[in-house]
């Protein structure tokens, strides 16, 4: 079976308007998965992308890396899904699957000669650009294409292809659960759904956001406790209360105050990116054996553990779907926090 072309919504250049236009995808090959695309969330790195400010990219640009949808075709010799199944493709396609990451199932961190191959904005094995999911279909190799449990709706399992890895993997490594303290930084997109998943992890979960605005929300969502971090009694309030935190914001934060806020042995990991460096004061973690770490995406192997556990545990994303008209006007919404707390796309309207 060939596939040809399919409608999608590209950024013709760095900054413009994403378009209605159309891509090509490839043949299916042995290997290949087609999935016809339901619902693709809209992340904030799709709009970093696009304004080009994590370096020259490829354009056109079809961004989305948040996929979910059902297979209409497999290829002769794939063995891991079949036609109907419901599926879901994050951040990246491909890898070169031989280095000791790739073996180890953390091919996010592939060390081959041209690392991971992104979901779009790269250029896979065949010397082609890839192109994302704000488009009706996607050709995928089976081994990145990932298991959606019946137990979640494919609109709010969209987003857990990037915002709930990014979240449940440290989350997962750092140990919570029953007994751990944990604090969230931000009741964003990547926030709300960190406070679910720890709360299903068994943790006490404090969420620390600059306003009361959303606290309401917040303990909805299952935190147990909620501070605005713009209030000075805060930060003397906390000290010394959590085992792990968790910053999902970008923002420029003074990280001795957070820092403070950890046990003797405690870490703060950072899945917020600001755009340049900060500045982190040693003795802040000299002093009570501290860590400041980092963490980005996960593997196949945990990304489907992280779908089977939010499906064990009736966790989705927040989400306000929208079509395909709407790409645009989403974006500035996201740009000015106006969005709870995800948006998705439904690619029929494409």
């Amino acid at each position: 079976m060939t596939v040809t072309t399919v409608p999608a919504y590209a950024a013709p250049a760095p900054k413009a308007p994403l378009e209605r236009t159309e891509i090509p995808r490839r043949e299916l090959g042995e290997h290949d998965v087609l999935i016809d695309i339901a619902y693709a969330g809209i992340c904030h790195s799709d709009i970093h992308q696009v304004h080009e400010e994590w370096g020259p990219a490829l354009f056109p640009m079809v961004p989305g890396h948040e996929i979910a949808g059902t297979v209409s075709a497999v290829g002769s010799g794939v063995t891991r899904h079949q036609v109907g199944d419901r599926v879901g493709v994050g951040c990246f396609v491909d890898s070169c699957r031989e280095c000791e990451q790739c073996l180890a199932g953390t091919e996010q961190f592939c060390t081959g000669p041209n690392g991971n191959t992104g979901t779009y904005n790269s250029v896979g094995r065949d010397g082609e650009p890839t192109y994302g999911g704000y488009s009706t279909r996607i050709v995928v190799d089976e081994r990145y294409v990932l298991r959606i449990p019946e137990g979640i709706g494919l609109d709010v399992a969209a987003p857990l292809l990037c915002a709930g890895i990014t979240t449940y993997s440290p989350l997962n490594r750092w140990g919570a659960g029953p007994g751990r303290k944990v604090a969230v930084v931000g009741l964003g997109g990547l926030g709300h759904m960190a406070v679910q998943i720890a709360h299903a992890m068994g943790a006490e979960v404090t969420v620390l956001s600059q306003s009361l605005r959303k606290k309401d929300d917040g303990l909805a969502l299952g935190a147990d406790h909620y501070y605005a971090t713009a209030d000075p009694e805060t930060f003397g309030q906390l000290a010394n209360s959590f085992d792990l935190i968790l910053n999902t914001v970008s923002a420029d934060l003074d990280f001795g105050a957070y820092l403070r806020l950890l046990k003797a042995g405690g870490t703060m990991v950072q899945v917020g990116a600001p755009g340049h460096p900060v500045p982190v004061q040693v003795f802040s973690l000299i002093g009570g054996n501290k860590a400041l770490a980092g963490s980005m995406i996960g593997g196949i192997p945990e990304t489907q553990q992280m779908l089977d556990f939010c499906a064990e545990h009736g966790i989705g994303a927040q989400v306000e779907v929208i079509s395909a008209d709407r790409i645009n006007e989403a974006y500035d919404r996201v740009l000015t926090s106006d969005v709870r707390y995800r948006f998705v796309i439904d690619t029929a309207t494409i």
